[in-house]
């Protein structure tokens, strides 16, 4: 029954298609009109070695793993595998960040300083939610 009133349902006053003209931009899509996400995915990859770079760490630790594995056995590996799974099990009250050092100890990277040491550290984060709030959403009661 809708007794003749209007629906709250918002519709679209905007037609869904837009009949806009490229080719002025040496046939390169707007990203005014596309967006940055689909102009990204068309022009493909900017460098050769922008691949490599993207797979890095996973690489070099692939290649620690083996190298560990040659050396010492298969145990070595296994165990290091089984430490760093055990430390993405720690649990913490979800509004409180988790520094990983027992993960940085295990990979080696507790000596290093690189950007994400630097940059985006939690105590310059942007998003702090209320405590109270979070664990009432976690626990199901709001």
């Amino acid at each position: 029954m809708s007794f003749g009133l209007p629906s709250i349902i918002p519709k679209p006053t905007v037609p869904e298609q837009f009949n806009v003209k490229s080719g002025t931009n040496y046939d390169l899509p707007n990203p005014m009109i596309s967006g940055l996400s689909a102009i990204r995915q068309s022009v493909g990859h900017a460098h050769p070695l922008e691949t490599s770079e993207k797979n890095y760490q996973k690489n070099q630790e692939r290649m620690d793993m083996i190298l560990l594995r040659n050396t010492q056995g298969l145990h070595a590996p296994l165990r290091i595998a089984m430490e760093l799974k055990a430390t993405e099990k720690i649990g913490r009250l979800p509004f409180l960040p988790s520094s990983n050092v027992m993960q940085d100890v295990l990979r080696g990277k507790d000596q290093d300083i690189g950007f994400e040491d630097v940059f985006n550290t939690s105590e310059f984060r942007e998003q702090m939610g209320q405590p109270h709030a979070i664990m009432e959403n976690r626990i199901g009661i709001l």
